[in-house]
């Protein structure tokens, strides 16, 4: 399994906070949804961190049973509508988004 992350680092700006989550949640994610080959989606919203850390506001993860499946999420035309609607998004955001892949499953722990 992969899992591909967006990382939202920068803030949103104020007086936005609750129409740019709402945007994320209602328009955004039912698109993440549509995404083919999409096994879990999740959207989390950072409620604390280090005091050194960047300014992460959001992560959403998407995984994938392959990179193959990923390429072909990637090239659809619902990555498409959400790409477009991620960039009307960000205009109630100041900072950046980007994206990186990870491959593996969750640690086993054995007794």
């Amino acid at each position: 399994m992969i899992t591909r992350t967006a990382i939202f680092e920068g803030r949103i700006k104020p007086g936005f906070e609750a129409r740019f989550f709402e945007g994320v949640e209602q328009r955004l994610a039912p698109l993440w949804r549509k995404f083919p080959h999409a096994r879990n989606v999740r959207l989390l919203k950072v409620a604390t961190a280090d005091a050194d850390a960047p300014p992460i506001v959001m992560i959403q993860q998407i995984d994938y049973p392959s990179h193959a499946a990923l390429a072909e999420a990637i090239a659809s035309p619902a990555r498409a509508e959400a790409r477009a609607l991620t960039l009307e998004l960000m205009e109630m955001f100041e900072g950046r988004f980007y994206h990186v892949v990870s491959e593996g499953n969750a640690a086993e722990h054995s007794a």
